[in-house]
């Protein structure tokens, strides 16, 4: 699997979709896959959704609910909007091999229908024309298209979502340019009464620590343009591995978020059988002001309390000289959480390891206000020569103290630091699990208020 699809919310279902091989374990001929919950939390996998047809594979795309009947498919229709990519038209070199379509559902997800004036955005000449994100934008009535195109992003409007009208482009020069732009989400936040809007632009490749990754934009949009409150570049995300994120539909106020761990410059070689590629965890964003400027904050879905159990609390642990966790607790859980807070004036390395000497570390350096991972001596890192990393993020928040939360897999670390103001998502592959942790802080200064949660199924 990669790139999360057409993520809605529906009669107390959240459906995932997703690109899909499903008779590999590379990358090769997209389909939707399906997968749902109610929780957020336990999920189950469905029959694939969508198929590859005469038009091309299923790209990547968006699902939405017709709660009008604004398409003609009946009300409360689930209807997919995604890009159709046609190999053989890619030969020809005439760019014209990726075009915008439609599928439907009225029976709660179960099955689709392919809608037969497809495709209902032609492409008008432009290689990469894809990844389209469709959201009902209450204050013009109409739905909004916001549409990956090359190097920008292209916003296109519709009553009915099968007539679409370019609406305006957004991106020339502004924000990270490294690689292609993907799977691009435009969201809100309510800051009382005002809206705040988030553009979120994923990239390959260009991100801060290399390969993929995502940056976002904050600003105002009417309707038909955005516009940023400034061209800063911010990443949603400092780890190497969380990419093509976007936001479930018709959630209400909430904006819950999920990427695709792992990263285009060794996706499809990474040592796993016979899977390959998982999600992040769900997180719920919001907004943060930080200095005048805006920035997103991500968090673990609040769901997922409902399988974390407090094993430990620890209180305080001082710094200046090594402390074992699995001393002080015994053996680790598999999958587990840790909390803490730390001065923020003073460097300190968490580090995960097992018996045979292999390591994952996050830490940061004060002088340099930054956090780090390093995963150099992880476990197997001899598949791709970018694996082996020690990736950087700088610290946003200006608070003394710094509060993190470590959310720990047998192959993956998501940290979320300063209420979420900086992530880092990082996957490894260690040949026996971490059962260890070992905090360092610096001689007088403390952990505090350390906690070890459980995580269970």
């Amino acid at each position: 699997m990669n790139d999360p699809n057409g993520m809605v919310y529906h009669n107390g279902t959240y459906h995932l979709f997703f690109q899909h091989n499903p008779d590999s374990t590379v990358w090769g001929p997209m389909h939707w896959g399906h997968a749902t919950s109610q929780d957020l939390v336990h999920w189950e996998e469905q029959p694939i959704a969508l198929y590859p047809d005469s038009l091309g594979t299923i790209f990547s795309g968006s699902a939405v609910v017709d709660k009008d009947n604004t398409a003609g498919f009946g009300n409360d229709a689930l209807v997919a909007i995604f890009t159709h990519h046609n190999h053989a038209i890619e030969q020809e070199k005439t760019g014209l091999h990726q075009y915008q379509s439609l599928a439907y559902s009225t029976d709660e997800g179960k099955t689709w229908t392919k809608y037969e004036g497809n495709p209902v955005l032609p492409n008008p000449g432009i290689w990469d024309f894809r990844d389209p994100k469709v959201m009902w934008h209450e204050g013009s009535g109409k739905w909004v298209m916001t549409l990956a195109t090359k190097q920008s992003i292209t916003f296109y409007g519709s009553p009915n979502l099968k007539d679409w009208t370019r609406l305006s482009e957004f991106g020339e020069s502004i924000g990270a340019h490294g690689g292609v732009w993907e799977c691009p989400d435009l969201i809100s936040f309510d800051d009382q009464g005002k809206k705040i809007w988030v553009l979120i632009v994923n990239l390959n490749p260009g991100a801060p620590n290399g390969g993929s990754g995502g940056q976002y934009f904050v600003g105002d949009f009417d309707g038909t343009t955005f516009r940023p409150y400034d061209t800063d570049i911010r990443w949603l995300d400092f780890g190497r591995d969380n990419y093509a994120g976007v936001t479930w539909s018709n959630t209400g106020e909430r904006r819950i978020f999920i990427g695709w761990m792992n990263n285009w410059d060794y996706a499809n070689v990474v040592p796993t059988n016979p899977w390959r590629s998982a999600t992040t965890l769900p997180r719920e964003l919001g907004v943060e002001k930080v200095n005048g400027k805006w920035y997103l904050i991500a968090q673990p879905v609040a769901e997922l309390s409902a399988i974390t159990t407090a094993m430990r609390d620890l209180a305080k642990v001082d710094g200046g000289e090594d402390v074992s966790l699995k001393t002080t607790v015994g053996k680790l859980p598999e999958t587990y959480r840790l909390d803490f807070t730390y001065p923020a004036d003073s460097d300190f390395k968490i580090t995960l390891k097992n018996d045979t000497g292999e390591w994952v570390a996050f830490g940061y350096v004060a002088a340099e206000r930054q956090f780090f991972i390093d995963r150099t001596q992880s476990g197997d890192v001899s598949f791709s020569d970018k694996f082996a990393s020690r990736d950087s993020a700088p610290r946003i928040s200006g608070e003394p103290v710094i509060r993190a939360s470590l959310w720990v897999d047998v192959a993956s670390i998501e940290v979320f630091a300063d209420n979420g103001l900086t992530a880092m998502t990082t996957t490894f592959f260690p040949t026996q699990v971490y059962d260890d942790i070992v905090l360092q802080g610096q001689s007088g200064a403390a952990f505090a208020d350390v906690n070890l949660y459980r995580i269970s199924r």
